[in-house]
């Protein structure tokens, strides 16, 4: 049961919405001794959410971005119906739909961590939990998926934030790897995994010297330690044509991991994300990307809005890498990074939003968010920068990103507007499936609670307790 209209039920792994109890969606840690990251379980049942205000993120200007007093229908692990209150809602049939009464509630889809390295790093300081980057400069063969860790404590901690599907992306070398966008829920890597080849990553080179006492090579030697890793990107990329070519012509033609990698983004196939810091990085990757048919978004932020003319003409992405962060240069006003979505966004832009943060505090995603939207991003557009505009770059708008029929039911019902700092998220679904919201921190917040109410110290800790 979702919904109990039974006064005298104890609020123990259950939540009050809208004066109704609400009991866990799913089996929580506190009934079953669980830990927290036991992934969720299909119901055969839907799932009514009743009388909420849903946040759609659709980029179909004919659609509403926001449906007041609204009903949504999960079925399936999938949406099948959403409409307001002026819409009529198909008759349930008795049994087969548990009820969520989410009056003064918010729904919106779940929050998409872009650029980030979670479930590849545990402990900063750990060695043998960081498997963020392989040895060598280019290891274009290199897929996260298979070395995310499922049982990561910082996936329910991230979750607890909201962010429920994450685009993860090697570290290290001019060509790291491929990015792997994941579930945040799931018993192996195969269960996490949506598209283990979601975008190849690039670290384009530094064509600007850099000028600092504390930097022992020269600016000569800069500037051909990047004319060399330029044209060992051009060589990689006719080697990988070369490869399609003769694979093409000959299918029993020699396998290279590596350069077949490569050739899955040529003539615009999969994406290729290019980190950039640089105005002069962000031009020479769109001429590099327009010789060679790619499709590209730039990652990074800094020195796009110079060309950001040119980015919208071309519909080249720019995923914000950091919100809140420091000016680029001296001369920047403080608010400069924090205006930056909004100004990409009135020049014709799409903008995503990431972190930049360690992967243990991902959960701060829809803060940044908030941040842009405070200094120049229409907020629904905000919104659609943590989870629309980053599904549509690594290729699952077709089911991930927006509230719609059709689409999958990966959502949060939040107790209040989803960029609001404030707000908590009260339920959460991927794919359907309720999601359990408690980790370490929620456990030892409880043990506390207890501890106080043991010594009377805490009159009611159903009052205190969070969700």
């Amino acid at each position: 049961m979702i919904a109990m209209h039974n006064p005298s039920t104890s609020r123990t792994g259950g939540l009050f919405i809208g004066g109704t109890l609400v009991t866990a969606l799913a089996t929580t840690s506190v009934v079953r001794g669980q830990s927290p990251n036991v992934p969720a379980e299909s119901s055969p049942q839907g799932i009514a959410i009743l009388h909420a205000t849903v946040h759609t993120a659709s980029g179909d200007p004919t659609r509403s971005q926001v449906v007041e007093d609204a009903w949504l229908l999960v079925k399936d692990g999938r949406i099948v119906g959403l409409g307001g209150a002026d819409e009529a809602m198909p008759a349930l049939e008795e049994g087969a739909w548990k009820v969520l009464d989410a009056t003064g509630m918010h729904v919106c889809p779940g929050f998409h961590a872009m650029d980030t390295q979670l479930g590849l790093i545990e402990t900063m300081q750990v060695r043998a939990t960081d498997d963020r980057r392989e040895t060598g400069d280019v290891t274009a063969e290199v897929v996260p998926a298979v070395a995310i860790n499922p049982d990561s404590d910082l996936l329910p901690v991230a979750r607890a934030g909201g962010v429920l599907l994450a685009s993860v992306a090697p570290e290290g070398g001019l060509i790291p790897g491929w990015c792997s966008t994941i579930r945040l829920d799931g018993w192996t890597t195969e269960d996490l995994a949506i598209e283990p080849r979601a975008g190849l990553v690039i670290a384009w080179p530094m064509l600007d010297p850099v000028r600092a006492p504390w930097l022992r090579r020269s600016e000569g030697s800069q500037r051909d330690r990047t004319r060399e890793q330029l044209d060992a990107l051009e060589k990689l990329f006719d080697q990988a044509e070369a490869w399609k070519a003769a694979r093409a012509a000959d299918p029993d033609f020699a396998m290279d991991r590596r350069l077949a990698s490569l050739a899955e983004t040529l003539d615009g196939g999969k994406p290729v994300l290019v980190s950039c810091g640089s105005t002069s990085q962000v031009e020479s990757a769109i001429a590099f990307a327009a010789r060679r048919g790619l499709r590209i978004a730039i990652v990074g932020g800094p020195g796009t809005l110079e060309v950001a003319e040119l980015l919208a003409e071309l519909d080249i992405p720019v995923v914000v890498d950091g919100v809140h962060r420091m000016p680029s240069h001296r001369h920047d006003r403080p608010a400069t990074p924090f205006e930056l979505a909004g100004r990409l966004h009135q020049a014709g832009v799409r903008v995503a939003i990431a972190a930049m943060e360690e992967p243990a505090h991902e959960r701060n995603l829809p803060h940044q968010a908030a941040t842009a939207a405070a200094h120049g991003l229409p907020p629904e557009l905000a919104l659609a920068a943590i989870t629309r505009v980053p599904a549509e770059i690594v290729g699952v708008a077709d089911t991930y990103g927006t509230l719609e029929a059709g689409r999958s039911a990966t959502l949060l019902v939040l107790d209040g507007p989803p960029l609001e700092i404030a707000s908590t998220p009260l339920v959460a679904m991927i794919d359907g499936r309720v999601i359990d919201l408690s980790s370490r921190q929620t456990r030892q917040r409880d043990k506390y609670l207890e501890k106080y109410r043991r010594l009377g110290l805490l009159a009611d800790p159903a009052a205190t307790t969070a969700p």
